[in-house]
């Protein structure tokens, strides 16, 4: 059994990225006319959100559960590929974010000008960040999809993002009116911790994904085996194997030993087998290899 939810992600991910383009827009248009340099990290942070919705579009539509005479193990890593891309542009973010830091600090620049009205800009953005965001997450956990998931995540940091910069700006304009200069320290400084922000959703995405490229274990052997062993006419299994995602798509191996005098007794039994494991782990793949009821392994 196979759950090809391709369609919804790209309705999603279509939506996401008109909205995450308006806000890059807004970002850029706002930071270059401010000179923050903070704001102007934010936009660029917004460019990745638009880049990762086109690659997620480009990725779903290769991510097909579906089998073929060249992917037997059907295509869905093509999506957990996407999510290292995602990964990836996060990476670039946070260099270009404290490069522009650091030479802001040593080389200097001109001064941030602020104003109500391109405050106010900026409290839509967020308005339209947070909207995205838990709008990705909920249906990414409903559907199961890793590539949503992973923006989601991404977008999430962006939350903060504008949130750090927002704060920060309120306080530079606050220093206008105030004649506090010293403020001005504000933009540059908190663009580190949106860096760090950066960097932290991109180790999530990798943290979510490189399990499943690498085949890590998706299921404890010990809880395949507890119920295996509850099928009548079960009397061992070993070389239990598992692979895959959990509620995306699961690969489960074994060698099981059965209590059966014929080939017809012994099929009905890993049937049930299979009919439970399925039960508690669905979408699932078994491949089980029968062995006698006098067979002994040496492991």
């Amino acid at each position: 059994m196979v759950l090809d939810n391709r369609s919804e992600v790209r309705k999603v991910l279509l939506v996401t990225l008109l909205l995450n383009l308006l806000v890059m827009v807004l970002k850029a248009v706002v930071g270059f006319k401010t000179n923050s340099l903070s704001l102007q990290a934010d936009a660029l942070h917004s460019v990745t959100d638009s880049a990762n919705n086109i690659l997620g579009l480009i990725t779903s539509r290769l991510s097909s559960p579906e089998p073929d005479r060249d992917h037997p193990y059907g295509h869905q890593k093509y999506e957990a590929i996407g999510a290292l891309g995602i990964a990836a542009f996060l990476g670039i973010a946070c260099f270009e974010i404290l490069q522009g830091a650091i030479e802001r600090i040593w080389q200097g620049g001109s001064l941030v000008r602020i104003n109500g009205a391109e405050l106010s800009i900026l409290i839509i953005v967020l308005v339209v960040n947070i909207f995205v965001a838990f709008y990705e997450r909920k249906v990414g956990r409903r559907i199961n999809s890793p590539i949503l998931i992973a923006d989601a995540y991404h977008t999430m940091s962006d939350i903060w993002v504008t949130i750090a910069v927002l704060l920060g700006l309120i306080g530079v304009w606050q220093g206008e009116i105030l004649n506090f200069p010293q403020l001005q320290l504000l933009d540059v400084v908190l663009a580190f911790p949106v860096a760090l922000l950066v960097f932290y959703s991109g180790w999530m995405v990798l943290k979510a994904n490189v399990p499943w490229l690498v085949d890590e274990m998706a299921i404890a052997p010990e809880t395949i085996y507890q119920i295996v062993m509850e099928v009548p006419g079960t009397i061992d299994c070993h070389d239990i194997a598992s692979r895959g995602l959990l509620g995306r798509q699961i690969f489960i191996e074994m060698h099981l030993i059965v209590d059966a005098p014929d080939v017809e007794t012994a099929h009905k039994i890993t049937e049930e087998v299979e009919i439970r494991l399925t039960e508690r782990f669905s979408p699932v793949r078994i491949l089980i290899h029968v062995e006698p009821p006098d067979y002994r392994s040496d492991l």
